[in-house]
């Protein structure tokens, strides 16, 4: 499992002109389901997200989780993470998990957050969405379940 995860001042999802989903200040987590991915990986984003501390304690250091700061999260599925350009110019997403699964594991890590007490609002899966968000810092965190040590 990917995802990008973003400082955000505020974000929002619109489909066809309609906010399906709208947060103030926390993180816009993009969310990439791969083909081998498990409730494992799941767990193991859903705990790094919500344990990144990026956010600047009193003294001005990223040193605060988004539980510390009462954030909010906007999670939006995005398969496009897994796009391989490494041959030609057209991405391959030969390693996308197909819609079935990847719906299933993006909505667990959904109610993985929302069990462990924070906000969370989404965009809507399988549909074009424009995401606007304030990027605050910029601060963007990438996380690969795959590429753990």
């Amino acid at each position: 499992m990917r995802a990008v995860v973003q400082r955000v001042k505020e974000a929002k999802v619109e489909i066809d002109g309609e906010v399906v989903g709208k947060i103030g200040a926390g993180l816009l987590v993009l969310v990439g389901v791969g083909k081998d991915d498990t409730e494992k990986d799941v767990e193991y984003v859903t705990e790094k997200v919500l344990g990144l501390r990026i956010f600047e304690d009193d003294l001005g250091k990223m040193n605060l989780s988004i539980k510390d700061v009462g954030g909010e999260i906007l999670a939006v599925s995005q398969f496009t993470l897994y796009g391989d350009c490494r041959k030609g110019r057209r991405p391959s997403f030969d390693g996308v998990a197909p819609p079935d699964v990847a719906e299933r594991l993006y909505g667990l890590f959904v109610e993985e957050i929302r069990k462990r007490g924070v906000k969370v609002e989404t965009g809507r899966f399988r549909t074009i969405m424009d995401v606007h968000i304030i990027n605050s810092g910029p601060v963007t965190i990438l996380l690969d379940s795959k590429k753990t040590f």
